[in-house]
C-alpha cells in the first residue's frame, strides 16, 4: 500500500507538485496574517512605542531582504557570457529545489515562535516578525522564481499558477479552523493546533521538494551526458573575450532603464498596500460597521470566505487570462474596483447587505489581483533576458527587486490606515480596551456597543475611499505599461530563440 502511494506521488504531473508547495505556506501564513498583531497587542500586551519601533525595523528588513536573498541567489546568471561551462536549465531548477528543501521546514519552525512568550514583547515581536520574514522570503522567492524557469509560454505559466492557487483555496481552510480554537484567555488549544500546521508543512516541503529534484536530476544526468558525449566535437572560441560579471550597480543601471518594470512596480506598490490594507481592517470593518447588524456566525462566514474566495475566483481569472491575456484582466479589475467603490460611496453606510457584499468583494477582488501579478512578473524576466541577452533568466532576483520597491506597502498599509483613523476620529486603538481592539482577529459581533457616529463615519469613508484612489493611481500607471500583445509575443519569441540557439556549435566532419 505505501509502495503504490509512492508511485502515485512520483506520477503526479509537475504542475499538481510545484503548486502544492502553496499549500503548505498558506495553511500557516493565513494563520500568521490574522493573529500576530492581537496575539502581541491583546495577549502578550506590547507597548505602543515598541510596537512602533518593531514594525519599522520590519519594514526596512522586509524591503531589503528580497534582493539581497535574490542577488546572492542569481547574480551568477547576470553576465551574457560566463567562464566555465553553460548552465542548464535543469541546475537552476535544482538549485531553487534545494533552497526550498532547506528553508521550508525553517519557515515553519519560526511561525511557531510567535504563540509562545519567550521574550520581552517588544523584543519578541521584532525577532519573531524578522525571522519569519527571511524565512518566507527565501521561500516566495524561489517558488516564484521557479515559475519563470519551469516554463516560457503564457499557457504553461497559467496552468502552473493555476494549481497554486487551488492549492492556496485549500490552504485556506485553515483560517475556518482556526476561528474554533482561537481563544485569547485559553491560548493552549491555538498553540496545539499551530504545531499540527507546522508539522503538515514541514512535511509536505519536504516530500514536495524531493518529488521534483528526483525528477529534475534525471533531466539534468541525461543533460550532462550528452555534453560530455559531444565534447571533443565542440568549436573552440578562443578568439571570443569572455565577459566579467555585472555588478550590482550594472544591475540596478539596466532595470532603471527597463521601463515596464519601473511602471509595474508603480502599480504594484499601491496592489500591495491596498491587499494589507485590507486584511489589517477588514475586522475593523466588521466590528463598527456591521456588528449590530450581522450575526455572530455571518461574521465568521465573511471572514473565512474573505480567505478562500479570492483563491478560487482567481481560478476564473486564469481562465480569463488564456483568452483575453493578463494584461487585460488585470485592468478589467481595476475598473471594477473603482465602479464598486463609488456606487458604494453613493449608496452610503446603511444599506447593509450592500456593505457585506462590498467589503467582501473588495478583499476578494484584490486578493486575486495579486495572484494574476506574479504572472507579468515572470513576463518582465523574460523581456529582462532578452534585453539585456542574459545567459540565464535571473528571476528569483527579479522578483526580489520587484519586492524592494513594493514590500513597504504591507508596513505602510496599518499605520496609514490607523493614522488617518486617528487624525479623523481621535480613536487610538493603544488606548483602548484590549478586549474590544480594532485589529482584533475574532472580532467582537456578540457585544453590540453604541458606536459613535464619528467612528462609524469615519470607518465608512475609509472603507470606500481607500480603493478609489487606488483604482485611480493604478489605471494611470498600468496605462504605461507596454508589456502585452504583439510585444509580449515578440518578446517570448525571441527567448526562445535566444535558449534554442545556445546549443553547442559542432565541428564539421
Amino acid at each position: 500500500m505505501g509502495l503504490r502511494l509512492l508511485a502515485c506521488l512520483f506520477h503526479l504531473p509537475t504542475a499538481v507538485i510545484y503548486g502544492s508547495l502553496s499549500l503548505f505556506v498558506s495553511i500557516l501564513h493565513n494563520v500568521f496574517l490574522l493573529y500576530y498583531v492581537d496575539t502581541f497587542v491583546s495577549v502578550y500586551k506590547i507597548d505602543k512605542l515598541s510596537f512602533w519601533i518593531g514594525e519599522t525595523v520590519f519594514l526596512i528588513w522586509n524591503s531589503l531582504n528580497d534582493p539581497l536573498f535574490g542577488w546572492l541567489s542569481d547574480r551568477v546568471f547576470l553576465s551574457t557570457q560566463q567562464p566555465g561551462a553553460e548552465i542548464s536549465s535543469p541546475e537552476v531548477v535544482l538549485k531553487r529545489l534545494r533552497a526550498l528543501s532547506h528553508n521550508g521546514p525553517l519557515f515553519a519552525i519560526s511561525f511557531l515562535a510567535f504563540w509562545v512568550a519567550w521574550a520581552h514583547p517588544g523584543l519578541q515581536f521584532l525577532l519573531c516578525l524578522c525571522m519569519y520574514d527571511s524565512f518566507l522570503t527565501m521561500v516566495d522567492l524561489h517558488h516564484n522564481a521557479l515559475l519563470a524557469d519551469l516554463a516560457v509560454s503564457a499557457k504553461d505559466r497559467t496552468s502552473l499558477n493555476f494549481y497554486c492557487s487551488l492549492f492556496s483555496a485549500i490552504g485556506s481552510l485553515s483560517v475556518f479552523m482556526s476561528y474554533a480554537v482561537w481563544n485569547k484567555e485559553d491560548f493552549f488549544s491555538f498553540r496545539i493546533f499551530c504545531v499540527a500546521l507546522a508539522l503538515c508543512s514541514i512535511i509536505g516541503f519536504t516530500l514536495s521538494t524531493q518529488l521534483l529534484r528526483q525528477r529534475f536530476e534525471a533531466d539534468g544526468k541525461a543533460k550532462w551526458d550528452q555534453e560530455s558525449t559531444l565534447k571533443e566535437l565542440y568549436i573552440e572560441k578562443l578568439s571570443v573575450p569572455q565577459e566579467k560579471r555585472i555588478t550590482l550597480a550594472e544591475y540596478l543601471q539596466q532595470l532603471s532603464r527597463h521601463r515596464n518594470f519601473l511602471w509595474f512596480v508603480c502599480m504594484n506598490l499601491v496592489q500591495v498596500f491596498h491587499c494589507h490594507f485590507n486584511s489589517n481592517f477588514f475586522p475593523l470593518f466588521l466590528e463598527h460597521l456591521l456588528s449590530d447588524q450581522i450575526s455572530v456566525s455571518t461574521g465568521s462566514f465573511l471572514l473565512g470566505v474573505s480567505y478562500i474566495a479570492p483563491h478560487l475566483n482567481n481560478l476564473y481569472f486564469l481562465s480569463l487570462c488564456r483568452r483575453c491575456g493578463v494584461y487585460a484582466v488585470v485592468r478589467g479589475l481595476f475598473f471594477l474596483k473603482l465602479v464598486l467603490s463609488v456606487v458604494m460611496l453613493l449608496a452610503g453606510p446603511d444599506q447593509v447587505y450592500l456593505l457585506c457584499i462590498f467589503i467582501a468583494s473588495n478583499r476578494v477582488f484584490t486578493e486575486g489581483t495579486c495572484k494574476l501579478l506574479n504572472l507579468v512578473v515572470t513576463d518582465l524576466v523574460d523581456e529582462d533576458l532578452v534585453l539585456n541577452r542574459r545567459k540565464q533568466a535571473a528571476s528569483a532576483l527579479l522578483f526580489g527587486m520587484v519586492a524592494l520597491v513594493t514590500k513597504p506597502g504591507q508596513t505602510f498599509a496599518p499605520l496609514i490606515g490607523t493614522w488617518l483613523l486617528c487624525a479623523y476620529t481621535g480613536y487610538d486603538i493603544f488606548q483602548r480596551n484590549p478586549l474590544s481592539n480594532v485589529v482584533s482577529a475574532q472580532p467582537k459581533l456578540e457585544s453590540a456597543a453604541v458606536l459613535e457616529p464619528t467612528l462609524r463615519q469615519g470607518c465608512f469613508y475609509l472603507l470606500v475611499f481607500v480603493p478609489i484612489t487606488c483604482a485611480l493611481l493604478q489605471l494611470l500607471s498600468w496605462s504605461q505599461f507596454s508589456l502585452h500583445g504583439k510585444r509580449l509575443q515578440m518578446v517570448k519569441a525571441q527567448r526562445q530563440s535566444l535558449t534554442q540557439g545556445r546549443a553547442p556549435e559542432v565541428k564539421m566532419i
